[in-house]
């Protein structure tokens, strides 16, 4: 009995590992994209290191940024960013637990 296996590119399996994106792979899934917890908060990342940041119903604008393979986003401490799929975590080392989100496109948000 022949068994094949066909490989898909598509959306995520649940069962999908994490894994830590580069500082190019950062910029390229996140820039014109919009992290959110769907419930909370939800950072949009601009090109040339705006963003927009959406906490408990109010808006801000700030800044983010590269140092290294980290994302810094103004005044927090850089994080690491992993990726499974289109969720993602940020995080921020031993003993914390990660921000956990959905990576989208910008919602519209009054």
């Amino acid at each position: 009995m022949a068994v094949i296996l066909v490989v898909t590119a598509g959306p995520a399996s649940a069962g999908e590992a994490f894994r830590r994106l580069s500082a190019s792979e950062i910029r390229t899934y996140l820039i014109g994209k919009e992290v959110t917890d769907e419930v909370h908060w939800a950072y949009s990342f601009e090109r040339g290191g705006g963003l927009r940041v959406v906490s408990l119903g109010r808006t801000r604008t700030a800044r983010w940024r590269i140092d290294g393979d980290g994302l810094c986003l103004d005044g927090q401490p850089c994080v690491e960013v992993w990726m499974a799929g289109d969720r993602v975590e940020f995080r921020r080392g031993e003993g914390t637990l990660p921000e956990e989100g959905v990576l989208q496109a910008p919602a519209s948000r009054r």
